[in-house]
């Protein structure tokens, strides 16, 4: 199955030709900002089969797990569409948000719990990890 994306302006938009190896909530703090106060939601795929058409910023920062993740975005609207750690073999982690179907892929764990504030929403249904799995 195929599965597509693009940014809130519709300048890149993206395929993948493959289904994910996971969907994850993330609450670490990076993503908490990037997320403007939320989680982000991740759908992992390998990089191969993604491609993408339309220019995209990256920006690279070491994260709380202690590797450098490299994050893409738009440089028109600055929506975010991938994070992707700078480890061999690490899946590309696509933000659901910019799906064209985002209920696709609902997530199936919650990571960095530790860092959710207070008043998070956790769902009690799916796994909780402190920190990454």
């Amino acid at each position: 199955m195929t599965h597509t994306g693009a940014c809130f302006c519709g300048q890149v938009r993206y395929t993948i030709a493959a289904e994910p190896v996971g969907v994850r909530m993330c609450w670490c703090r990076d993503c908490q900002r990037l997320a403007s106060g939320s989680a982000t939601v991740n759908a992992l795929f390998p990089p191969q089969a993604i491609t993408y058409e339309g220019e995209i910023t990256t920006f690279e920062k070491v994260a709380d797990s202690g590797n450098v993740v490299e994050r893409g975005f738009c440089p028109n609207c600055g929506s975010q569409i991938f994070s992707r750690p700078k480890v061999a073999d690490t899946p590309t982690r696509i933000r659901v948000g910019t799906l064209d179907d985002p209920s696709a892929f609902p997530p199936t764990a919650i990571i960095w719990t530790d860092s959710a504030p207070s008043w998070a929403v956790l769902d009690p249904a799916l796994p909780h990890h402190p920190k990454a799995p």
